[in-house]
């Protein structure tokens, strides 16, 4: 169950559009909201490599990044039954998302909620990689909003609601880690689960797929058979828990396109993947195709990394 949500801020509206998706989870599990913003100092020189600051300009912007802090704890004040704390943490460039996973750490955080970039002078600070690095640093799962351009002030009192969820798996049992971070983020809306296996078709080195023949049709149906019964061992596991569970197979050259077919197909309101595995689909999930997924996906994403063994 989540308890503590992180949802990081950087003063600008377009962070802020993970605020009424993070309120509704809060609401809903009865979890604590944790906003935290990043202070990044504003060097005005260099001495010896090191930086020199203006004590009174930092004075200034961190009492300015607080009050925005307070101002989005009053908005969030219409819903009492979610309490919610703010944080200004000291940070640098190039250390935010080392900063956000030490933050996880300490305070036990179970669920990151964030957009994956922001818009004003300090949301500079978040775009393309803060979102990654976090990813692959933090040890919980971490939803990630990717609003629309132009796309106004989020209203935070809308409740957002996960009905049906779409979870692409490779037949290893690495990739079906992300399976507990969506149930957990399903019962709380009584949510509905498609499991999804890629089939990726291979093509023949310089050739596009209008130009592809020969497919072998009797390896295809092999693949899905077992692609087939892989899903449904899975799908019944979890229907053993009161879930409700559909599978689908695909075929397709590429798979981080069948996926986003697929959640616009069955409606989906939320796509959830482990970031990598072994083999199949999650291999491909570590880089191109997961990047792919979050950056056109038209729905919220979970990413789930699997822990070291060590950590």
């Amino acid at each position: 169950m989540y308890r503590s949500i992180l949802v990081p801020l950087d003063g600008s509206t377009f962070a802020e559009h993970a605020l009424p998706i993070a309120r509704s989870i809060a609401h809903r599990a009865g979890a604590t909201l944790h906003l935290v913003s990043v202070h990044m100092p504003v060097a005005i020189g260099y001495v010896d490599d090191l930086a020199t600051l203006d004590d009174r300009l930092e004075a200034e912007n961190k009492a300015h990044e607080r009050a925005y802090l307070d101002e989005v704890i009053k908005r969030l004040a219409m819903d009492p039954k979610v309490p919610v704390t703010s944080t200004l943490v000291e940070g640098w460039v190039g250390r935010v998302a080392e900063v956000l996973r030490d933050y996880v750490m300490a305070k036990n955080i179970d669920l990151v909620v964030m957009t994956t970039h922001g818009r004003s002078a300090l949301s500079r600070f978040w775009l393309g990689s803060v979102a990654d690095e976090l990813v692959r640093q933090a040890p919980v799962p971490i939803l990630l909003v990717r609003p629309k351009e132009g796309e106004e002030t989020p209203d935070i009192s809308r409740d957002q609601i996960f009905q049906h969820i779409l979870i692409p798996l490779d037949g290893s049992t690495l990739s079906e880690k992300i399976l507990e971070p969506a149930i957990t983020l399903g019962r709380l809306t009584q949510a509905d689960y498609t499991l999804l296996r890629v089939i990726e078709l291979m093509l023949p080195a310089n050739l596009s797929p209008e130009y592809s023949v020969g497919v072998d049709q009797q390896l295809l149906e092999l693949l899905q058979v077992d692609a087939r019964h892989y899903l449904e061992g899975v799908a019944e596991r979890l229907r053993g828990r009161m879930l409700q569970v559909q599978t689908k197979i695909v075929f397709n050259y590429q798979p981080a396109l069948a996926i986003l077919e697929e959640a616009e197909k069955q409606r989906i309101d939320l796509i959830a993947m482990e970031t990598h595995g072994h083999g199949g689909l999650t291999r491909l999930l570590v880089g191109s195709v997961a990047d792919k997924v979050l950056r056109s996906a038209s729905v919220p994403v979970l990413l789930h990394r699997p822990r070291d063994k060590s950590s």
